[in-house]
């Protein structure tokens, strides 16, 4: 009789495990457009747009989506994802995210946060001491040749590094040339501890707070998860987000194509056309890499499905199905512009930054078609998603183009998914 009780016993476990799973995995329903609020006519107007820049040469293939309500109302494939393979562009076509991983490394911190194991306000030092005799450069010369280096009026935060005011230095504005010596200097790291403290040798462009920089600031957030944590930012992001929310397909490096899934990544030729970068093979550097740098800020592959599943959870309030990432007061808190007067040069006025989102504070100013309050990054591969909260609306456009500024895709999608919509 016990041994049939045990027996019993392990069923009723393993059957609550599959439902469990089950549960994280429920694929999101596709909802007629008219029904959502949404012109269908209108929606057919994205597809003409975009195949634009497929015949022109433009971008080797695109994939576009529209969530409403949590509703699939808009998702289509088109060109190719590996032009010289004839490869159709695929529904599950794996693409390089780049900053994309930005929003995702930051609610990594944030999950942390809500544990009550650091506070916004904590200097970055209390975590990374290394930071603690960080200097700022007077000039854009990091030597002190031409100008002295000076101690900054506050330390850095943990908050400055989620909102790009820490004043880090980067490879293209201020101490660019200390930043090229000292970070690509051989031998090159081979762990995110190593290039942070690297990092955090090179004087600061200016005073924490007291300016808006893009920087690698998410690389910090990054190797802030794993020292607080005490676990890998690569394993860290898998158990707490992407094993929850059923995100299967993203990670920073792949033991394989996946099926020939990873798309092959494109650039500029000298008349604009594109050219292969970087094959969706075998040979890429995202199966051949080694294994050790795991970058906040940009480091992660994706499908449009699993970050379909992060947005939505975000716009959810921190929930997805019956799995709960962050509490609701928190996500509020991520949404919020942080960077009060600064100006966000990288998109114009009317944009804001929140803990790892930029965020629309002016639609005018912006001259954006989102509401006030929508939350957006891109990809250096010319990826862009954003959540829309005033209008439950999620978007997501996904193609492997780099550099891309001199295509107006993903600004094009946006107004097109906006003309659509009705109500």
């Amino acid at each position: 009789m016990k041994i049939l009780d045990k027996k019993i016993k392990y069923f009723f476990i393993f059957l609550l495990f599959i439902l469990s799973s089950f549960s994280k995995s429920i694929e999101f329903e596709t909802a007629n457009p008219e029904q959502e609020g949404f012109s269908k006519e209108r929606l057919e107007r994205i597809a003409p747009a975009m195949e634009k820049y497929i015949n022109a040469n433009l971008t080797p293939g695109v994939l576009t989506a529209i969530m409403r309500n949590g509703k699939i109302i808009h998702f289509e494939t088109q060109g190719y994802m590996d032009v010289e393979a004839k490869k159709p562009m695929r529904d599950d076509a794996i693409f390089r995210i780049a900053s994309m991983t930005k929003p995702v490394a930051s609610i990594a911190l944030m999950i942390l946060w809500e544990e009550g194991l650091f506070q916004l306000n904590d200097p970055v030092s209390k975590y990374i001491p290394s930071f603690k005799k960080v200097k700022v450069s007077t000039t854009s010369d990091a030597s002190g040749k031409t100008g002295k280096l000076i101690d900054p009026k506050r330390e850095p935060t943990i908050r400055d590094m989620l909102t790009h005011t820490a004043g880090l230095a980067n490879s293209y504005l201020g101490n660019s040339m200390a930043y090229d010596e000292i970070m690509n200097a051989e031998p090159l790291p081979k762990s995110n501890a190593e290039r942070i403290n690297r990092l955090s040798k090179i004087p600061l462009n200016y005073h924490p707070g007291e300016r808006w920089e893009y920087s690698h600031a998410t690389d910090v957030v990054g190797h802030l998860v794993e020292v607080i944590s005490g676990e890998s930012l690569d394993n860290f992001l898998r158990e707490r987000i992407f094993k929850p929310l059923d995100m299967k397909d993203t990670h920073f490096y792949l033991e394989d194509t996946k099926g020939g899934r990873l798309t092959a990544q494109y650039g500029p030729g000298e008349k604009m056309e594109i050219e292969l970068r970087d094959p969706g093979s075998a040979e890429s550097r995202w199966i051949q890499s080694p294994r050790y740098l795991f970058s906040g800020a940009g480091g992660l592959v994706s499908t449009a499905r699993d970050y379909l599943r992060f947005q939505q959870m975000v716009l959810n309030k921190g929930k997805l199905n019956e799995v709960r990432i962050l509490a609701p007061s928190t996500v509020s808190l991520i949404l919020e512009n942080h960077t009060s007067d600064h100006l966000i040069w990288l998109y114009g006025k009317g944009v804001g930054f929140g803990l790892g989102y930029g965020v629309v504070t002016d639609r005018g100013e912006a001259s954006t078609t989102m509401s006030e309050g929508s939350a957006f990054w891109g990809g250096a591969y010319c990826t862009l998603s954003w959540i829309d909260p005033e209008n439950n609306l999620t978007g997501l456009i996904m193609t492997q183009l780099r550099p891309y500024r001199h295509i107006n895709i993903r600004q094009d999608f946006q107004v097109l998914t906006y003309q659509a919509l009705m109500e």
